[in-house]
């Protein structure tokens, strides 16, 4: 669903490749820090981003990271560095799986071959949570803390920009935008999201989403 925003593009310079850069800020106009940013290629244009092979981590009772992206095709381990045991779940439709209760790695990894938003928890520490983005698109990334994002060499294209967050006022929320991207440009997109952010999900612990 895309929510309300506030667009301003700034095309500008003749330098040998373009880039892009993507501002996003809370409605008070603070920045939004660790949001998932997705560029997809719309018509002829790059590729999706190629599948890669990441490792969510279990350290002292949380995932890490807490927030992951990943291109569709890509595998995730999960391995259980803890002192005790976890059990991995997700019930979401885009990867529902369940891990056994385990501590180090005892189970291959998973194979995310659908785009979409996946939720994971563990079945015996209820404030465990983390959220796994499977994207299409051909460049991704997350805010810094300044609530920026940038992508050098981005080839020319029309695009949509995707902007994800746990705390956007509805789960799979997105804020999102069109742009064209010419040889040489300089593309800058600020997206504001129109509604204040949730509260957080779990006040047992802090998570990187909470930190805003």
């Amino acid at each position: 669903m895309a929510a309300g925003l506030v667009l301003s593009l700034a095309l500008c310079g003749a330098v040998a490749a373009a880039d892009l850069q993507v501002h996003v800020t809370q409605l008070n106009g603070t920045p939004l820090p660790g949001a998932v940013v997705t560029v997809h290629a719309l018509g002829a244009g790059p590729p999706p981003a190629a599948p890669l092979q990441s490792v969510m981590d279990q350290v002292n009772l949380a995932f890490a990271p807490d927030v992951l992206v990943i291109p569709v095709g890509s595998t995730v381990s999960f391995p259980n560095t803890d002192k005790t045991g976890h059990e991995v779940y997700s019930f979401s439709s885009t990867h529902p799986f369940k891990l056994g209760l385990y501590r180090g790695k005892p189970y291959p990894p998973e194979h995310f071959d659908r785009a979409g938003l996946v939720t994971l928890g563990c079945n015996i520490h209820d404030a465990m949570l983390a959220y796994i983005l499977v994207t299409d698109a051909a460049y991704y990334g997350r805010t810094a803390a300044n609530g920026s994002w940038s992508q050098p060499d981005i080839a020319r294209g029309r695009y949509r920009i995707e902007v994800w967050s746990p705390r956007l006022t509805e789960p799979g929320q997105t804020l999102q935008r069109e742009l064209t991207v010419e040889a040489g440009d300089h593309a800058v997109a600020a997206l504001r999201a129109a509604h204040g952010l949730r509260p957080a999900e779990l006040s047992q612990r802090p998570h990187s989403w909470d930190a805003y």
